[in-house]
C-alpha cells in the first residue's frame, strides 16, 4: 500500500467516524428529550387549573391543577408553587393520586395546606409515590 492509498484511506475513516458521530449525538439527544419528557417535565400533566391561593404576605402563589390520565388511571391533583417576588420557576410542591380537588389554605406567610398535608415551603414537597418524612398528612 503506498502513501496516497493510506492517506485516502484515513480521510474516508475519518468522514465516517465523524458521520457516526453526529448519529450517535442526534440519537442520544432524542433519548435524552424522552426521558426528560417522560420523568421529568410535568407540564404535560398540567390540565385544568382547578385553584389559586396566594401566601398572605404575597410572595406566593400556589396553583392546582388537575389532571385526567384517561381510562386506565384515576385523576391526579399537582400543586405548584409561583414565586412572585423572586424571578425563579416555578416548582412542583404537591401530587396527589385518586383526587379531583384541592383546598388550599395558608396556614402563615410559608406554610400551606393541601388538601390536609402541611407543607412549610418553598423547601417542602408532597409526592403520593414517596413516603417522605419531611410532610405531615393529618
Amino acid at each position: 500500500m503506498d502513501t496516497t492509498e493510506r492517506v485516502g484511506r484515513k480521510k474516508v475513516y475519518r468522514k465516517v467516524l465523524i458521520v457516526l458521530g453526529v448519529w450517535l449525538l442526534f440519537i442520544a439527544s432524542i433519548i435524552g428529550y424522552g426521558v426528560y419528557w417522560l420523568f421529568f417535565d410535568w407540564s404535560r400533566f398540567k390540565q385544568e387549573l382547578i385553584a389559586e391561593s396566594t401566601s398572605p404576605d404575597g410572595t406566593y402563589t400556589v396553583n392546582a391543577y388537575v389532571s385526567n390520565g384517561g381510562a386506565t388511571t384515576s385523576y391526579t391533583v399537582l400543586g405548584e408553587l409561583m414565586f412572585n417576588k423572586e424571578n425563579k420557576k416555578s416548582k412542583k410542591i404537591y401530587w396527589q393520586y385518586r383526587e379531583n380537588a384541592a383546598d388550599i389554605t395558608w396556614v402563615d406567610d410559608d406554610t400551606v395546606k393541601i388538601n390536609g398535608v402541611i407543607l412549610d415551603v418553598p423547601n417542602e414537597t408532597y409526592d403520593y409515590r414517596d413516603h417522605a418524612e419531611n410532610t405531615n398528612k393529618p
